[in-house]
Parts: C-alpha cells; sequence; structure tokens
C-alpha cells in the first residue's frame, strides 16, 4: 500500500528493538519517514538501523529506557539535535507479565506500570511540545499510543497488565480533548493476539503454553499487520483522526 503523505516526516518510535515497534519503524522508513529508534537494547537498534540505511532510509540510533525520565529527556535532545522536531510520536514500548493475582508479584506489577503506563507519559512529556510547535505550522502532527484489546476485555491471570492498558486507552480518549483543538491527532491502537516477542518474557509455564496454544487457534496478527494500521491511519489528510481502532485476527473477533 502506498502512504505518500508519510514522506519527509519524522518520528519517534518506542520500543524499536523488537515487535511492533521494529515493524512500524521499518514501515515508516521505507515510505520517507525520517526514524528515530528508541529502546533499551542498543545493538538491536544498531542492527535495524544498518537495515533501514541499506534500504536508503534515514534513521537515528537513541537507547534509553523509557522508565527513566533523565534517560527519555536526554533522549529527546538528542533527536532534537540530530532531526529538529518530531511530528510523529509512536508509544510501543510495553511488557507484558502476567501472572495470577495470588501470587502477588509486585515486580511485575512494578514493571508494567512504570512501562506501559509512566514510560507512555514520559515520552509524551518530552515530545508533546515538540507535536504543539509542528501543529502550530499548519503541519500533521499525530501521538499513537499502542495499547490492547485487554483494556477492555478481561483475561484470567492478566488482571494488571489489562488494567494498564485500559489506562493508556483512557489516557488517550482524554487527551484528544487538550490536543485535538491544538490540531494534533491522537489515535489508540489495541491489538488483539499479535506474534511479538512478549510471550517470551512470561515466567509462568502453564500460561505460556496457554498463549502458544491461542496462536495454533486463532492464528494471530504478525507485528507488520499492526505496523500497516499505523502507517494507514497517520497517512491521512490532516484533519482527519482515526482515533480508535480494534484490531484482531478474524478467528479471535
Amino acid at each position: 500500500m502506498s502512504y505518500e503523505n508519510l514522506t519527509g516526516r519524522t518520528a519517534i518510535v518506542t520500543g524499536a528493538a523488537s515487535g511492533m515497534g521494529q515493524a512500524t519503524a521499518r514501515l515508516l522508513a521505507a515510505h520517507g519517514v525520517r526514524v528515530a529508534l528508541l529502546a533499551r537494547r542498543a545493538e538491536r537498534l544498531t542492527e535495524l538501523a544498518a537495515e533501514i540505511e541499506a534500504d536508503g532510509g534515514q534513521v537515528l540510533v537513541v537507547a534509553a529506557d523509557v522508565t527513566d525520565q533523565a534517560l527519555v529527556d536526554a533522549a529527546a535532545e538528542r533527536v532534537h539535535d540530530g532531526y529538529g522536531l518530531v511530528d510523529l510520536v509512536v508509544n510501543s514500548a510495553g511488557v507484558m507479565l502476567p501472572n495470577p493475582i495470588t501470587e502477588g508479584r509486585t515486580d511485575e506489577w512494578q514493571r508494567m506500570l512504570d512501562t506501559n503506563v509512566a514510560g507512555a507519559l514520559r515520552v509524551i512529556r518530552a515530545f508533546t511540545p515538540d507535536l504543539m510547535a509542528v501543529a502550530q505550522d499548519g503541519r500533521t502532527a499525530d501521538l499513537v499510543n499502542i495499547s490492547s484489546i485487554g483494556a477492555h476485555i478481561a483475561f484470567p491471570n492478566y488482571a494488571v497488565y489489562g488494567a494498564t492498558k485500559a489506562a493508556l486507552t483512557y489516557l488517550s480518549e482524554s487527551l484528544r480533548t487538550e490536543l485535538g483543538p491544538r490540531d494534533i491527532r491522537v489515535t489508540n491502537i489495541e491489538p488483539g493476539l499479535t506474534s511479538t516477542e512478549l510471550g517470551g518474557h512470561i515466567d509462568n509455564v502453564e500460561l505460556s503454553s496457554q498463549l502458544d496454544g491461542m496462536f495454533d487457534a486463532l492464528i494471530g496478527l504478525s507485528a507488520n499487520d499492526v505496523a500497516d494500521l499505523i502507517a494507514y491511519t497517520t497517512s491521512r489528510a490532516r484533519h482527519v483522526n482515526l482515533r480508535q481502532a480494534i484490531v484482531l485476527p478474524t478467528r479471535q473477533a
């Protein structure tokens, strides 16, 4: 599919070391977007950057952890030094650590809260001034948050993960009331079962096996499917805001 309106834009993509973030960064770059890659794993970002550059894209590697405000602020400064103002922000960094609530895994709870909710807020704090300046100049400005179908549908043992995604969905809705009147589009995307490395972080053998079985039965989405939706959404005319999209495998729908 062609996304001509993306050419010449500047994006920051968090969680770019893998999964939806990586796929989105690759696709945006392929359509003429200058992309800043933000994630913790510098070596993975360097590998992705080499692929993008080999295909003729423009890319900047910015290794940072979204759970650390100082690192996010430093990353923003580096992006500004290299590219100037950002007009497209994709909040894709996230972790999924399911376990029964009775396990009391406060370590997992804190990690999901810090990454999925506070991490997104830190990035929004760092780049909203860019979006405001770009929109005021009459150009397209986008904030895209990657939530989950888990924000609406409860799954046993995924309570805290679902709660963090529900918070992100509500945050997106609320931000539209503040940023929409300033001509900044806020899009919330809620994928269903999607093949990424998130499942590999699960330390509960039973839940890990259950997830594998779901993929066998439902034929999950790929990260590229979600990236395609992001590219489509952000390439619409400036006055059109596709505010929310739930994207599911056909068998899960």
